[in-house]
């Protein structure tokens, strides 16, 4: 599926509509350019599951994390890993294993350690808008996004 958001409330809404079929355990991929739109489009997610507090790119501590009432969210920016490796040490697979949402911004740098995507959106600067161009990796995400009437490529 690919999909033109023209501003930042259109991706914070695009990422609350996501939010809607998420029952906990997916692995999301956000991919973009510095700047595209990945933290605000998980702002929205957020929201719509219920946190209200201030939303970050975890460009400096690696990972956010977000306690809501139905599940864990943990938010990763990649961007500055120095080796994939690093994931391992943490504990990459206790943080994916737990029923949480794993949203990872800059996957493509830790490709080799990290779990198959159910969901990965792509964003790409249009101008002052962005195409968001979302694939399905797994029957998961195939079937969440499904329910909301989401056709994503796959």
């Amino acid at each position: 599926m690919q999909t033109r958001v023209e501003n930042a409330a259109a991706m914070e809404s695009l990422g609350a509509k996501i939010a809607t079929c998420l029952q906990g355990g997916e692995i999301i991929f956000l991919k973009g350019d510095l700047g595209a739109g990945k933290t605000t489009l998980t702002r929205g997610l957020l929201r719509q599951l219920g946190y209200m507090q201030n939303v970050k790119s975890p460009t400096y501590t690696l990972v956010e994390f977000y306690e809501l009432a139905a599940f864990p969210v943990y938010h990763f920016d990649l961007y500055r890993l120095n080796d994939p490796e690093e994931l391992e040490d943490m504990g990459i697979r206790d943080y994916c294993d737990d029923g949480a949402i794993c949203l990872f911004e800059w996957p493509e740098r830790a490709s080799t350690v990290l779990p198959a995507a159910d969901i990965t959106i792509e964003i790409v600067h249009a101008g002052e808008a962005r195409d968001v161009i979302i694939v399905t990796g797994t029957q998961t995400g195939v079937s969440r996004l499904g329910a909301i009437g989401l056709q994503p490529e796959k």
